[in-house]
């Protein structure tokens, strides 16, 4: 028996919603003092926990998963780690805005690894579309040249951890034909969270000896940001497209840019506004490309489709 179709007007205010909960992921880590890594590995290990009730129905797949899904999950987890431990660490080192505009280049790393690697043909304009965002992004850069180098060194971090989500995404594209979401999600959310355990306990850092405020930002980015937001996407691929939820996503700069400006004070000058600018249009317009050229999309299971945290 299929589900019944979701309305427009809770398909609209479900998007809006978890636009807000993902927007918010910025803010949270900013608003905490503890190590990049910490934030990470608690954040991801939280979400394994409010998980598990929809994992449980679903442990007989995980006495199922064949060597080659084990690899590929293990591949997924480690660069899924890597990009929070980068990521995170770029939004100490600079603004909100410069983060997030160069971490939405994210679908285009994706497509040119899947050319390397899946051979997948690509069209002149999406190409275009690529070096027009680049071009946005260094134009984010040029302006943090001003502000110290630490505001350059953070939006390097920031573009180390788009390759690494990206190598995540592609891993995740080739196991996800055999495995399901929710156990997906669980496995490679776990080996994420204890890629960065291990590298907190390598460089010493303490894994408990932190303030109330930062366990509450702990579970405010596992349940608001990656449960409420990002789990809120999943289920509504059962009404809607991946590509929709992609350009709904490609809304998250803009929405944590607007937070951070109200709540952290954070401003934004005319070059980052005119390279943001440039950058998001270029995404949009060639995840645009993509819904329309992709005639040999294939789909997921309804519901079992899953979208980077």
């Amino acid at each position: 028996m299929q589900n019944a179709p979701t309305s427009q007007p809770i398909i609209f205010t479900s998007l809006l919603i978890g636009l807000i909960a993902v927007s918010f992921s910025a803010i949270f880590i900013e608003w905490s003092n503890a190590p990049a890594a910490i934030i990470g590995m608690y954040r991801l290990w939280m979400s394994v926990i409010l998980f598990l009730p929809l994992a449980w129905k679903k442990r007989r797949e995980f006495r199922q998963l064949s060597g080659k899904d084990i690899l590929l999950l293990l591949l997924s987890g480690c660069f899924l780690g890597l990009h929070f431990l980068f990521w995170i660490q770029s939004l100490k080192e600079t603004s909100v805005a410069s983060s997030l505009i160069i971490i939405s280049l994210e679908p285009m790393f994706v497509l040119i690894g899947a050319v390397l690697c899946f051979h997948e043909r690509v069209k002149l304009r999406p190409v275009l579309c690529m070096a027009i965002a680049i071009l946005g992004c260094a134009l984010v850069a040029s302006a943090d040249f001003g502000q110290g180098g630490h505001h350059f060194y953070g939006d390097f971090l920031s573009f180390i951890g788009t390759m690494a989500v990206s190598v995540y995404m592609l891993a995740g594209q080739r196991v996800r034909k055999t495995v399901s979401g929710t156990t997906y999600n669980v496995l490679v959310f776990f080996i994420a969270g204890f890629v960065l355990f291990i590298f907190n306990v390598a460089t010493r850092t303490s894994l408990v000896a932190y303030n109330g405020r930062n366990w509450l930002l702990f579970a405010l980015l596992a349940v608001v940001s990656t449960v409420l937001g990002h789990g809120l996407f999943n289920w509504l691929l059962n009404s809607v497209s991946a590509t929709t939820v992609a350009m709904t996503i490609l809304g998250e700069p803009i929405g944590a840019i607007i937070l951070a400006y109200f709540l952290l004070g954070q401003p934004i000058d005319v070059i980052q506004a005119l390279g943001g600018g440039i950058c998001l249009v270029s995404v949009f317009w060639f995840l645009r490309l993509k819904q329309s050229n992709d005639t040999n999309h294939k789909h997921y299971p309804p519901g079992e489709e899953t979208q980077p945290a």
